[in-house]
């Protein structure tokens, strides 16, 4: 019987060969499906009609209604996942967590495999008829709060990652502005005065987290913030503040700490405000993204990116969106 002898170095090279072969198109695969999936908006579920009527929005219709293939088109079969969905406006913890057990069942996956954080488990209920002819409606929307909703099978998120809220500022009705001067935190006792809109400033609460995504170890920090009607006539950020480039957005001082730790950055804002500037938050190493209107004629709603962003056919804002408000999003490579 005769042996072939062969050398260690040789098997080893023969082997990496082979492995090589065998998993490279797996690897080409996974590295083409690295992309984050961001999207921002909910607005409550009830949209406000131009005839002072209401209509409820179903959380699986509204899903079809923002979520997008690659090519910016929704209801097609290259609609993905998202990871990320930035909220505003919804009722709690119970309304989030509903929210994301229905993204979860959308593509097939069990109920938790999203999960949401918010701003206020349980706020309180503010204001009166909501813009809303029929009462039960316009009830649904009196209790206003912030979130984000992630999706566990891509992204872990840490107990000790989750920022603490911080106020939004605003120019109290009847007070004279200059250049900041008259602004202040919208929270009290500063707040709306009186017992009905006592609670209002809760929906402006913001709320930041800072993710990994689980195959690279990426860090990702996420903010979704909610700035008060008042900030479209006069930007404010707080005590004599107009914000960031005269904005009315600042962020606070814990998310801050989680994003300057983050590798990839995205915030979602209904700022209430018209004109933003793409390059409003460059200091961040964000830029906007969907420079088409979002609300009725205005563009009030934005999406900051720091990370290589996939271009849109649409401008990165879904035109179809079954709320008030139209969804952005930005799918981002890693």
């Amino acid at each position: 019987m005769s042996f072939i002898h062969r050398s260690s170095g040789a098997i080893t090279l023969a082997a990496a060969v082979a492995l090589a072969t065998t998993t490279t198109p797996v690897a080409q695969a996974q590295a083409a499906d690295r992309v984050l999936r961001v999207y921002n908006n909910i607005e409550n579920l009830v949209r406000n009609n131009a005839d002072g009527s209401c209509t409820r929005i179903s959380g699986p219709d509204h899903l079809t209604s923002m979520l997008v293939d690659d090519n910016g088109k929704t209801g097609t079969s290259g609609v993905q996942a998202p990871d990320l969905l930035i909220v505003q406006q919804v009722r709690g913890t119970g309304q989030a967590t509903a929210y994301a057990d229905q993204l979860s069942a959308k593509f097939g996956y069990p109920a938790g495999t999203y999960k949401a954080i918010v701003a206020w488990d349980d706020p309180e209920a503010w204001g009166a008829t909501h813009k809303c002819a029929q009462q039960a409606l316009g009830d649904l929307k009196k209790k206003q709060t912030n979130g984000i909703v992630y999706n566990t099978r891509t992204l872990s998120l840490a107990a000790g990652d989750i920022s603490a809220y911080w106020s939004a500022g605003w120019l109290k009705p009847g007070t004279s502005y200059g250049g900041g001067a008259g602004c202040t935190l919208y929270k009290p006792p500063s707040n709306d005065d009186g017992s009905t809109n006592a609670y209002k400033w809760k929906r402006t609460s913001a709320i930041a987290a800072k993710f990994t995504i689980k195959e690279t170890g990426t860090t990702v920090f996420a903010a979704t913030m909610h700035l008060p009607e008042q900030n479209g006539a006069n930007a404010c950020a707080g005590a004599g503040d107009t914000g960031i480039a005269d904005s009315g957005i600042h962020v606070g001082a814990d998310a801050t700490s989680l994003m300057n730790a983050s590798t990839i950055r995205v915030i979602g804002i209904d700022a209430n405000r018209a004109n933003i500037a793409s390059t409003t938050l460059g200091g961040f190493g964000m830029t906007g993204y969907g420079a088409k209107v979002t609300s009725g004629s205005r563009k009030i709603d934005y999406l900051f990116v720091k990370g290589a962003v996939q271009p849109s056919s649409i401008d990165h804002t879904v035109s179809s969106t079954m709320s008030n408000h139209m969804a952005l999003y930005g799918f981002i490579t890693y």
